[in-house]
């Protein structure tokens, strides 16, 4: 008698087990068939993604939210005035811009973004050259995100923090200034003394004074001019006096104590240092003109300042 082995199925028990596989394979076939050929009403998107609608724009910060907006409608692009600090995702929409675009917009503003001009728009990432000249003559700016203006006209400040700087604490905001005719001495005068001239702050005041450090005095009044922004009217309130300016000796100078002065490139000191290695001391200006690194105006301001 033949011996059956131990996994042996009958044949009638592996008929009915295909037929249980088959039914259920027909099974999950119609189930997927079914759910393919159900389309969605609405397309929803999670906030980090998504473009708040008009009634939500206020909620767009919470990334508890989630939006639902058309993905199926026709646009009619218009342009009208728009301050992008405020527009909603619907008003950004008709303008024409994409939906990428207008979720960058959100973020920047949901970070505490300000769009201060037109021109902090161009820079938003995503938006092309020519979608920037499109909208450009369109955007307007409320003033209260508009940045408040230097004061150019005096020529006072460089900046908006210089101003904020001088009038945070400053005892001599209220000092009268100088009249028409009236001088201060421009070598011997403090920051104090020279806030009275007109046009000049604390910010200039300090300019004047490391300048006329760095120079060792000032020979002429219209050296403030070389002052960055030096604001020119004010030149005819100082006066020098002819007071005497410290000199630099350049026989015993190294190459970067005289780059340190305002008149001596690195490379007029190395012309000066190499003179005197090859040619010996340096005896009066004269030696300074066989140097093709001076020109004649550099010799003409140099000769107070120079010792040998």
């Amino acid at each position: 008698m033949r011996q059956r082995h131990f996994f042996y199925i009958p044949f009638a028990d592996r008929r009915a087990f295909l037929v249980v596989l088959l039914v259920v394979a027909i099974a999950g076939g119609v189930i997927w068939l079914f759910d393919r050929n159900i389309a969605p009403t609405q397309n929803v998107v999670d906030s980090t993604d998504s473009i708040p609608s008009e009634n939500m724009a206020e909620e767009v910060g919470n990334s508890h939210h989630t939006f639902i907006y058309d993905e199926g409608y026709d646009r009619v692009i218009e342009l009208f005035a728009f301050d992008p600090n405020k527009a909603d995702s619907t008003k950004l929409l008709r303008l024409g811009l994409s939906k990428f675009i207008v979720r960058n917009i959100y973020r920047f503003r949901n970070k505490g973004g300000v769009f201060r001009d037109k021109a902090s728009f161009s820079r938003l990432y995503g938006l092309t050259e020519q979608e920037y000249r499109r909208l450009e003559p369109y955007i307007k700016i409320s003033p209260e995100y508009q940045q408040a203006k230097p004061r150019y006209a005096s020529n006072e400040y460089e900046t908006f923090e210089q101003m904020q700087a001088e009038h945070q604490g400053d005892p001599t905001k209220h000092q009268p200034k100088l009249q028409q005719g009236q001088t201060i001495a421009l070598n011997q005068s403090d920051t104090t003394a020279m806030k009275q001239v007109p046009g000049i702050g604390s910010y200039f005041a300090q300019k004047i004074v490391n300048y006329r450090e760095r120079l060792g005095g000032f020979v002429s009044a219209n050296q403030l001019a070389e002052i960055k922004n030096f604001p020119d009217d004010a030149i005819d309130y100082f006066r020098t006096d002819h007071q005497p300016v410290r000199q630099i000796n350049v026989n015993k100078m190294t190459i970067d104590q005289m780059r340190r002065h305002p008149y001596i490139t690195f490379s007029q000191a190395k012309a000066i240092s190499d003179y005197r290695r090859l040619k010996g001391k340096i005896r009066s200006i004269e030696d300074l003109r066989l140097m093709k690194e001076f020109t004649a105006d550099d010799i003409l301001r140099l000769t107070p300042y120079l010792s040998y």
